[in-house]
């Protein structure tokens, strides 16, 4: 054998014997967070940003025009039904209607005079002493009369109604707004800017939101919208300083129709307001804290979803095994598990985004904070 032959061999021999002796690629594991699935009985938040408004906000608009003689009210202070909160000059209104009073009369008096001319043309009728045309003419002029008073009697209720306007009274119970008129201003019924507004703040109409889905979660739950309504825990507020609102409330009604530029829909609910802590036109937060029996909640970030299915992962036999779950999202946090999952089952709860199926996985030590539901 050549002595090139001979070291070809050689090396190709010892390259041989070298990777026989690496070792082999080892499959790498990385560690997740995991909990233990368990049936628990817990109160889930939720929260809606949410608008407060009087139970009536009622703008005062004049009827008539004038100026201002008087301003009956100050500004915040509590009113009754028909109190006055203001007089328009009523000089004008009381001439025009002493004039229409006037007018009445007269038309009273020419209806007198007809009849009594209708009664003496039928004498005269009945003697044959005048024609059938003289005693229609009578009657006419009769008719008349009786016409121009109705008109009079017209005339003279309106001039009565324009100044009863001329006293501006509260249309229902509440506080009185901002009056940004005063003695002497000039008003009219033509004007944009009301007098004020009286506020009905007894109970007080808190207006929030829900999404779509959660509208329709609800209704698929509990069969109906009417239902639905019922079965809503008592709502709770949130004032803007971070504090809760002594009194609960109560849903009254959920609109019918879904905003499209927001994808919402309204609802609302009522709060007494005794103290008067509550103003029309402030802001908070309705609080409905759902209270769940014999449920399984798992956190969002547990899940990821595949064509609308919502699915976990489950480490079996030291690798990462997909399992799908029918959910209901309450809070946008927590879901409450309707179906595929068992009490004693384990789900990773970390970076189940990046993983995939069949990866290997090992699991971190479960802390204690693990299988409690999170707060909205």
């Amino acid at each position: 054998m050549k002595r090139s032959q001979f070291w070809s061999v050689a090396l190709a021999f010892t390259l041989g014997l070298a990777s026989c002796n690496e070792a082999p690629k080892v499959e790498p594991v990385a560690s997740y967070e995991s909990m233990t699935v368990t049936i628990t009985d817990a109160e889930i938040t939720s929260k809606f940003s949410a608008s407060i408004r009087g139970r009536q906000d009622i703008n005062i608009m004049p009827q008539v025009s004038g100026t201002i003689s008087k301003v009956c009210v100050t500004e915040g202070e509590t009113v009754k039904q028909g109190q006055t909160l203001f007089i328009i000059d009523q000089v004008p209104f009381k001439a025009a209607l002493t004039t229409a009073e006037a007018n009445v009369k007269a038309a009273e008096a020419s209806v007198a005079t007809a009849q009594l001319t209708l009664d003496s043309k039928r004498e005269l009728f009945e003697r044959s002493v005048i024609s059938q045309y003289d005693l229609s003419m009578a009657e006419n002029q009769l008719l008349t009369a009786k016409a121009t008073l109705a008109q009079a009697e017209a005339q003279r209720v309106n001039a009565a109604n324009s100044l009863s306007y001329t006293v501006v009274k509260a249309p229902a119970n509440g506080v009185v707004g901002t009056i940004p008129f005063r003695v002497g201003a000039l008003v009219g019924s033509t004007m944009s800017q009301p007098l004020t507004t009286v506020s009905d703040n007894s109970e007080m109409y808190v207006y929030f939101s829900m999404n779509e889905t959660q509208l329709l979660n609800l209704t698929r739950q509990y069969g109906s919208m009417d239902k639905a309504i019922e079965a809503l825990p008592e709502p709770e507020l949130m004032l803007s300083d971070g504090s809760m609102y002594e009194h609960a409330g109560k849903i009254e009604s959920i609109s019918g129709v879904i905003d499209q530029t927001t994808g919402s829909i309204s609802l609302r609910a009522v709060f007494p307001n005794p103290g008067r802590l509550l103003h029309s036109g402030s802001s908070g937060n309705v609080v409905l804290r759902y209270q769940q029996k014999d449920c399984i909640i798992i956190p969002c970030i547990a899940t990821y979803e595949v064509q609308d299915k919502i699915f976990v992962y489950k480490p079996i036999d030291g690798r990462a095994i997909s399992q799908m779950v029918d959910v209901v999202n309450y809070d946008g946090v927590n879901y409450i598990v309707k179906s595929g999952l068992d009490a004693g089952d384990i789900i990773i709860t970390e970076g189940v985004a990046m993983l995939r199926e069949g990866a290997k996985v090992e699991l971190k030590e479960q802390g204690g904070e693990a299988d409690a539901p999170k707060e909205n």
